[in-house]
């Protein structure tokens, strides 16, 4: 969990293995329009200490279930701005199927299970809490 912008080079870097064929960071942003309504902002709140609990377990069980060499997952906290990443998700592995696997698979069960909640301020100033 972090409070400023995510890094996503860091990421990638992070993740980075010489025995790694396939490195990929899925990176998932703050978009203008929902719908009809105009987003202005996004605000996200947590449990903290559960969250990132959770969010290691999130990642064992992912390379559990792959070859993964390596995973990191990093949410923002606080008001993100149209544009700026919310979540980032990063695996690396020998070959690119596992990791094309893994990816989706990760956010679906992120956004199921990780105690994170979302505000969402529209343009016309109105509010509305969100959990998937």
């Amino acid at each position: 969990m972090v409070e400023s912008a995510i890094d996503c080079q860091a990421m990638l870097d992070r993740i980075g293995d010489d025995e790694c064929g396939a490195r990929m960071v899925f990176v998932g942003c703050t978009r203008r329009t929902t719908g009809q309504r105009v987003t202005e902002r996004l605000a996200y709140e947590a449990y903290r200490a559960m969250a990132e609990t959770e969010l290691r377990g999130l990642a064992a069980e992912a390379a559990e279930r792959w070859p993964l060499r390596a995973v990191a997952i990093e949410h923002r906290l606080g008001v993100v701005e149209v544009g700026q990443a919310s979540v980032a998700v990063g695996v690396a592995s020998s070959h690119r199927g596992p990791v094309m696997e893994a990816i989706p698979w990760l956010m679906d069960r992120l956004k199921e299970r990780i105690p994170i909640w979302k505000q969402e301020t529209y343009a016309d100033g109105t509010t509305e809490w969100i959990h998937p």
